[in-house]
């Protein structure tokens, strides 16, 4: 996976985080510098941290996957995406209920979890494909998660969280669009 990869499959990933600090922002009313880079730092950690573990799972299980990796890769970013591509088409707005104006540790700790789960899945895809760099991996995705989230809060405070759903679709398509390219590489439809 060539370094443009990751760094698309970053901003894919630092879409839900941008969603939910869209909605942060919107809950907040007057954003602080403080707001901004903390909702960053929470954020951009756990989608940073969360691809690491799952690389080191994936790495250790990896043997046992070896025949079916491609198809594994697919499967996950492929489910990944469409997932995500669904919450962004479903008619429910979630933003007041994803976000409160608190930014205390435990309200902070749940948001930041709930919106790097799916970096732990990239985590394991990673490690079933060949020369991926996790550490230039995991740097992408977290320092792109943390522009994304802090810049996400300020939009939110200023216009509201009616572009939330073409970030969270935008973001799903290109997870999909990834997986699919793995798998047509590996099947040799495809060489890039």
């Amino acid at each position: 996976m060539g370094t443009i990869e990751l760094i698309i499959t970053a901003i894919a990933l630092s879409m839900d985080a941008f969603a939910v600090a869209i909605c942060k922002g919107l809950s907040t009313g007057k954003v602080k510098i403080k707001h901004m880079a903390l909702t960053g730092v929470w954020f951009g950690g756990f989608q940073a941290l969360m691809p690491l573990i799952g690389f080191l799972l994936g790495s250790a299980f990896s043997k046992f996957i070896e025949p079916v990796d491609h198809w594994v890769a697919f499967a996950l970013l492929a489910l990944l995406g469409a997932n995500m591509i669904k919450e962004s088409l479903s008619k429910e707005d979630e933003c007041c209920d994803c976000a409160d104006a608190s930014f205390g540790f435990k309200t902070m700790f749940v948001m930041a979890v709930a919106t790097s789960i799916d970096a732990l899945a990239v985590g394991i895809t990673y490690a079933l494909l060949p020369n991926v760099n996790i550490f230039v991996a995991v740097g992408s995705i977290g320092i792109i998660t943390f522009a994304f989230s802090a810049v996400g809060v300020k939009i939110g405070s200023v216009f509201g969280a009616k572009n939330k759903k073409y970030a969270e679709l935008a973001g799903g398509i290109v997870l999909v669009l990834i997986g699919l390219k793995i798998l047509l590489e590996h099947l040799g439809v495809i060489a890039f």
